[in-house]
């Protein structure tokens, strides 16, 4: 994604500027009750940005921008991690603001990992996005589980506070410039990577 921005606004900081205006707008929608999916806002975001800067942005560089966001790889320390989890005998699923599509492979297919996940759940069942409560219940009541037997893995600490409320336990993936914020609730376990979060919750188990 850093690539298409650097291209397209000539910083790579526009990047976080456009996902911070996403996470904005798709709250925003849900309060108000105006939901529309993820991809949908992400491009009007885009655009509104793109007039902000005064850039330009032809439907081949949308095109380019949907093929990017659905494309994404997988940070290192991933694959190892979730197969470990699982070896462990953890349940794997996944909750994302993003909408599935027939036919259309998700981001998780795309980046060779929905093997490793028992089901992808998708808010767009719900027509709300995260952090609401909803999504995380929906995502409980379809798996038929308690909440206080989830823990949600996230490296944002919006989507954890989210989570949190619902009753699930957190863990924060701190990615670079995702650190834990002070004031908020602090996540249950605060990890670097997948791989130290797998190897944590297996000594919890010991």
């Amino acid at each position: 994604m850093a690539t298409f921005f650097v291209d397209v606004f000539g910083d790579r900081r526009v990047l976080r500027e456009w996902f911070n205006q996403l996470v904005l707008y798709s709250m925003t929608v849900t309060l108000s009750d105006h939901y529309l999916d993820f991809f949908t806002l992400g491009q009007a975001v885009l655009r509104m940005l793109a007039d902000t800067y005064h850039v330009r942005i032809t439907d081949d560089e949308i095109d380019r921008w949907r093929v990017a966001l659905r494309s994404m790889p997988a940070h290192p320390d991933v694959v190892d991690g979730l197969t470990e989890l699982r070896a462990n005998g953890f349940r794997l699923v996944t909750l994302t603001n993003s909408p599935h599509r027939a036919g259309t492979p998700t981001p998780l297919e795309n980046a060779g990992l929905a093997e490793l996940f028992e089901r992808q759940f998708s808010v767009d069942s719900c027509g709300a996005f995260k952090p609401d409560p909803v999504v995380y219940r929906y995502a409980c009541r379809e798996l038929g589980v308690s909440p206080a037997d989830c823990m949600m893995v996230a490296a944002h600490v919006w989507d954890l506070l989210g989570a949190r409320n619902v009753g699930l336990g957190s863990a924060l993936i701190s990615r670079p410039g995702n650190p834990p914020i002070d004031g908020l609730p602090r996540p249950d376990i605060v990890v670097n990577d997948l791989r130290e979060l797998a190897r944590h919750l297996r000594r919890d188990r010991e």
